[in-house]
């Protein structure tokens, strides 16, 4: 196993290779995937940028580099040399890029700039603004997604419910051995109201919910910005 694929781990540790949770996870990522054509509406053509793919190779993993028919259309990138991940997906172009959130392309490089299960991770409030600027800077579309903070099973750590608020949910992370989670540097719990606050001003967005459908507590959220 390579290195990347050590730190990669940590964000599947509620979706175990073979169990139910891994099977969740694809089926949620699969209706992600379904609702990006939809939305964003890539042709054969399209030039897309795939922000924070994993070097964990399985059934949930990387699903759009998985199932896409054009996968020499896409750039991907991430924060380590993605052995596996290229190994996995050799027609896939691949950028290893630093943990600033700047992106090392021109203006208007790709048609589509996508993120999936990323933009949760980038350490703050601040650091999410940029993420999304950079991905309006270097592409006309963005379709983004995250775990959704009312699905009734946090996502990261597998703990249900007491994730509605903040406190209960540093409670229980640290008393399961899962403290790290607690810490907005590692996770910030994303609500629709969260999402739309990072939205620059006068840029039209659209948010709905993705993944595994139950209303109102999906398991995940999109934000879609094009134009």
């Amino acid at each position: 196993m390579s290195a990347d694929a050590t730190l990669d781990d940590k964000y599947y540790e509620a979706a175990a290779p073979r169990s139910l949770g891994e099977r969740l996870t694809a089926a949620a990522r699969d209706r992600i995937y379904a609702d990006f054509l939809r939305l964003a509406r890539p042709a054969p053509g399209t030039t897309i940028l795939d922000i924070g793919v994993s070097d964990v190779v399985n059934d949930a993993a990387n699903v759009l580099e998985r199932r896409y028919p054009h996968p020499e259309r896409i750039t991907a990138v991430g924060l380590g040399s993605a052995e596996a991940f290229r190994a996995a997906h050799p027609a896939v172009a691949y950028q290893r890029v630093a943990a600033d959130c700047r992106l090392p392309f021109a203006d208007a490089s790709f048609d589509v700039a996508t993120s999936n299960a990323v933009l949760e991770h980038v350490g703050s409030p601040a650091n999410q603004r940029l993420m999304l600027a950079e991905m309006l800077r270097v592409a006309h579309t963005v379709f983004l997604t995250v775990p959704h903070r009312f699905f009734p099973v946090e996502h990261h750590t597998g703990i249900p419910l007491l994730h509605y608020a903040d406190a209960p949910f540093r409670f229980a992370c640290r008393r399961l051995g899962k403290a790290d989670w607690a810490e907005e540097q590692n996770l910030i719990l994303m609500s629709r109201s969260r999402l739309a606050a990072l939205v620059p001003p006068g840029r039209r967005a659209r948010i709905g919910h993705t993944g595994l459908r139950l209303g109102p507590a999906s398991s995940n959220l999109y934000l879609l910005i094009s134009g």
